[in-house]
């Protein structure tokens, strides 16, 4: 809890700077509104890295990633960034209409944002099978793997609905739907370099890495969105950060 709250103040300065700028903005300033609520998604999803709430490396030039193995974290983290995505969501009414939740055949929507995942996570499948666990992060704990589940898909929801949800949908109205999906996969990328070279020391596997799930991500919110969408990111980050294989 202690830690929790140190990364809680650590990222406040920053993050009220950030709400300042927000409310001072015009109602219809759509782009902008979403360019804010995307820098703030970032700190606080690459400060995480600072307090050690997840780590990262590589091997063989193929990225890895492990979450903390701390329940309470885990739970918290979850917890908050479903606050903030609800919060989001509720006080920004004006964007609403931006946000395309499932289609109309819900089974076959929800199964195919598992079919997204499974090829998100089926070349390290192969791949990993050369490099010993202990390589690429190590064991994590069977019992908090329900956890980790959780906070998965909790916490790329909120992704999922800034950049699949608000960036694409906007994008929509401005392109054609393949345009957005392509633009909303390769910005996904793009909000991912801060963290590849410089929070961390990874690099391009990161940057490649999030370029080709966020593309998959952003067409499977295309025709079957967001909550499928949500599923293709948070099985696929829960699978890769689980040492399952």
């Amino acid at each position: 809890m202690d830690l929790f709250l140190e990364y809680i103040l650590w990222i406040t300065p920053g993050f009220l700077i950030l709400l300042v700028t927000y409310l001072l903005l015009p109602k219809n300033a759509f782009s902008t509104k979403i360019f804010i609520l995307i820098l703030g998604f970032i700190l606080i999803r690459d400060n995480m890295t600072t307090f050690d709430f997840w780590h990262f490396g590589t091997t063989n030039n193929l990225p890895w990633m492990r979450f903390t193995e701390k329940s309470s974290l885990l739970i918290l983290m979850g917890v908050a960034s479903l606050m903030i995505t609800v919060g989001i969501i509720y006080l920004q009414k004006d964007m609403r209409h931006l946000l395309f939740w499932i289609g109309n055949k819900k089974v076959l929507s929800l199964f195919m944002g598992i079919l997204g995942a499974i090829i998100v996570v089926l070349p390290f499948f192969f791949i990993y099978q050369g490099i010993p666990l202990e390589k690429r992060g190590g064991f994590f704990p069977t019992e908090v793997l329900p956890l980790l589940f959780f906070f998965s898909l909790s916490g790329n929801l909120m992704e999922e609905v800034l950049f699949r949800g608000y960036l694409q949908g906007y994008l929509e109205t401005i392109t054609d739907s393949i345009r957005a999906a392509l633009l909303s996969g390769l910005m996904f990328g793009v909000g991912h370099v801060f963290l590849a070279t410089t929070v961390t020391t990874l690099g391009l596997p990161l940057i490649l890495f999030t370029f080709f799930e966020g593309i998959i991500c952003s067409f499977v919110r295309l025709k079957y969105g967001i909550f499928p969408s949500t599923l293709t990111h948070g099985l696929s980050i829960f699978v890769l950060a689980s040492s399952i294989f």
